[in-house]
């Protein structure tokens, strides 16, 4: 088991967002979550990458307990987090912004930048242009690509339709179909469709709580099902 979540708690100062919340995410797995608005989604991701602490409760990475590890910590471990606001640095280009991330994985740059054209190649278009000139879905796709720069083990995504025409979704679907298996992925997505066509497993979040793990092909396919948690 790469990732184990035991019953942790967290909250906002008085306010308590995850209550007991228990999953986890094997090697080469892609595990989604869903539910509505305010739920715990991004409470949980962030829990999980370090930028909250758990109350109580047992983050574990492979053997190890990472409850007291920070982002910068738990992105050496190999775990990488990419937000949900699609967050570039936009007065950069995109080379200097795949820079960035290379320097940080330790890999050179052309490494990095070869690695990001398999995954989309149009992005050769756009290598010398301000990445804040890129749209929402080649932005997520930016991200996604830098997140899977220095082979990680775990990605943590958060909502990366969110807010994209079909067109675009298809080709974050793409690239997320593509990088399946290489590396595990904990995702929080509403796209009910993605989350049909990818999903090994999913976790079904209401109020701060687990309220259902779906992990049969035929229920992961069931439409009405997934729509009851959201």
């Amino acid at each position: 088991m790469l990732l184990s979540v035991e019953r942790i708690n967290v909250s906002y100062g008085r306010a308590r967002v995850l209550s007991d919340v228990s999953i986890h995410v094997n090697e080469g797995e892609m595990v989604f979550i869903v539910g509505r608005n305010g739920a715990g989604k991004t409470t949980l991701l962030k829990t999980i990458a370090g930028f909250l602490s758990p109350e109580e409760g047992t983050i574990r990475f492979g053997s190890d307990k990472v409850n007291a590890l920070g982002p910068e910590e738990m992105a050496l471990k190999g775990v990488r987090y990419v937000f949900q606001d699609k967050r570039v640095f936009t007065k950069l280009t995109v080379r200097e912004n795949i820079q960035l991330a290379a320097y940080a994985a330790g890999v050179s740059l052309s490494e990095a930048v070869d690695k990001i054209v398999q995954l989309y190649p149009p992005i050769t278009r756009f290598l010398e242009s301000k990445a804040g000139t890129l749209s929402g879905g080649q932005r997520q796709i930016l991200l996604l690509g830098r997140a899977l720069i220095g082979d990680p083990c775990l990605l943590l995504i958060d909502e990366p339709t969110e807010g994209l025409a079909a067109g675009i979704i298809e080709e974050v679907f793409k690239v997320l179909e593509m990088t399946r298996r290489k590396v595990s992925m904990l995702i929080v997505e509403q796209n009910l469709a993605v989350v049909r066509r990818l999903a090994d497993r999913v976790y079904a979040m209401k109020e701060g709580h687990i309220v259902a793990e779906v992990n049969t092909p035929e229920d992961i396919q069931n439409q009405t099902l997934l729509e009851e948690f959201l």
